[in-house]
This record gives C-alpha cells, structure tokens and sequence, in this order.
C-alpha cells in the first residue's frame, strides 16, 4: 500500500495501460456463459496454473457484511466516506471505531466452504506439480484462516496497522487493539461518536506514531509490488476463477477481461450476472459455498 496518498504511480500507471489495451472494449458478445459442470471440470483437470479472483460476495456467505448497497451502511454513514485518508485525518477515533467492528466482527467468523474448497484445493494440485493461487479484493484474512497460502491481498488486511510516522507495518490480532476501544464501534445509527482521545487509539511501538489500519483506502493507489504480483499471476495462468466478485471495482474488474481476451477460459461463481459476465466462458449461479466446491473436488471426491 502507499505510504502517502498520491498520483498512480509510474509502475502502477503502466500495468493499468497494459490491461486496458488487452481487454476488448466491444459490447455483450452473442454466445451465452455456459453452466455445463461437467465441461468446466474438463477444462479444471486439465490447467496447471490457476489464479481465483475472490470479493465480498465470497466473505458475505461466511456473514461478512459488504458494506454496500441498500442497507450496507455504518451508523449514516457509507464506507466511502470513512475509508480515506482525509476522513482519518479530520477524524482518526471515529475511523478507528469502524475497523474495530470490523475486525472484532470478523473475529467472529469463520471461513465457508468456498474458502476451504480453494485451500484444499491448492494443496491437491500442489501435489500434482500444480499451482492455485487467490487474489483477493477482501481484507478480512478469511482465505488464510482456511489454509490457503498463495494469497495475494489487493486491498491490505484488518489484521496489520501502518505507522503514520514511521511506515513500520506490523501484523496485530489483538482483541480489542486498544482498551479505549473495547465496546465501541456499534452500527446501530443512534450510537453516538466515542470522541476517544489521540492518545488513547492505536500507536506504534517503534515511534510512538499514530496507526491506521493497513488497508488501502478510497483514492489511494495499490502497492504497486502488489499488482505487479498479481500481474505475473495472471500472465502466467491457464484457467482464472471469478469468485464473489461483482467486477466493478478497478483494477481488479480488468483482470478476468483480460484473462479471456487472450484465450483463456474464465469460470465466474456468483449469485448474479455481473458486468464482466459476457466476457466469461462459464458461469455458475448461486452462492459460491454451494457452488464452487463441487466444480473445483477431486475426481473421486
């Protein structure tokens, strides 16, 4: 994630020209997303490299709010307008309460059968000479907690904080992170602000600077190391997995566009259609913890 909030960077800039030149820009095609299960477990056994592309949709079925849409709101507010570094700058406590629910809340849950479908997935064909790899848009750790580790996290995680000061970027599971914030951070809409001092929110242990959650916010770029890695993921890939995701959030939502437009086959597991759906050679309707399981098991599984 950037350490400051700026202008897309010269690497960043250049992976997003790259996309943007390999994704058609013509309209729905005539030809219909198959849902035929068995030809798609064709095509799975055959791939040797295949990278999940997972979003909210696949935490919400573990009950992880998304956030978004009707009834997504925190207290009156919308995401939007508490994950960005000038909300935190004009009010550091009352961004600190949203990332307290949001990680006590996840504390709470526990991964769903997508999440383990993939994390076992992985380690099958790793024993096949194979390789699956998850890049994820979600910031709640729920693919590592059901054992994946070829994780590439677009957005950052809960579970690390990032000094103000001195950028040190430590990992941090604590229950609450700070006393100040045990009980706080309630969505009920009536809920006031806690007002919680400066001093009293989350500090580094180096430098004694203000933490905020390492998360990349509204209007900051991706770390372009990051894309980069997902880049060489999907450059490298023989079958791409659209997961949860509803492919309207960039630069993710060009990544299995630009999968197809090369040839490869894209398989989109979610409960609707989605913008990039016409891009895709198959999908699957329904929630992903019902759906992906059976498509991705073991021939005798």
């Amino acid at each position: 994630m950037a350490l400051t909030r700026h202008c897309l960077s010269k690497p960043v800039t250049q992976l997003l020209r790259r996309l943007t030149r390999s994704v058609p820009m013509s309209g729905p095609s005539s030809s219909r997303p198959s849902s035929d299960l068995s030809s798609f477990r064709e095509v799975f056994a055959k791939s040797r490299h295949i990278v999940a592309l997972t979003g909210a949709g696949i935490s919400a079925e573990s009950g992880v709010p998304t956030f978004r849409g009707s009834g997504g709101l925190w207290r009156t507010y919308k995401a939007q307008e508490l994950a960005t570094p000038e909300a935190f700058a004009s009010n550091p406590a009352l961004v600190w309460e949203f990332y307290s629910y949001r990680r006590e809340l996840v504390h709470t849950k526990t991964p769903n059968d997508a999440h383990k479908a993939l994390a076992e997935t992985e380690k099958r064909l790793a024993n096949e000479g194979k390789r699956l790899v998850v890049i994820t848009q979600n910031i709640d750790e729920l693919h590592r907690r059901a054992g994946s580790d070829n994780v590439i996290e677009l957005h950052g995680t809960l579970f690390k904080t990032q000094c103000t000061k001195c950028g040190d970027i430590a990992v941090n599971k604590e229950s609450p992170i700070v006393p100040a914030l045990k009980g706080k951070g309630s969505p009920d809409p009536s809920e006031m602000d806690s007002k919680i001092p400066i001093k009293e929110l989350p500090h580094c242990v180096k430098c004694h600077g203000l933490l905020r959650p390492h998360v990349v916010w509204f209007g900051e770029p991706l770390d372009p190391s990051v894309l980069e890695a997902a880049q060489t993921e999907l450059d490298k890939c023989d079958l791409c997995l659209v997961i949860g995701t509803s492919s309207i959030v960039y630069p993710a939502a060009m990544f299995a566009p630009q999968v197809a437009a090369r040839g490869v086959p894209v398989a989109e597991f979610n409960i609707e259609s989605t913008p990039g759906t016409h891009h895709f050679g198959f999908h699957f309707e329904g929630g992903c913890a019902s759906t992906l399981p059976s498509a991705i098991k073991a021939k005798n599984g």
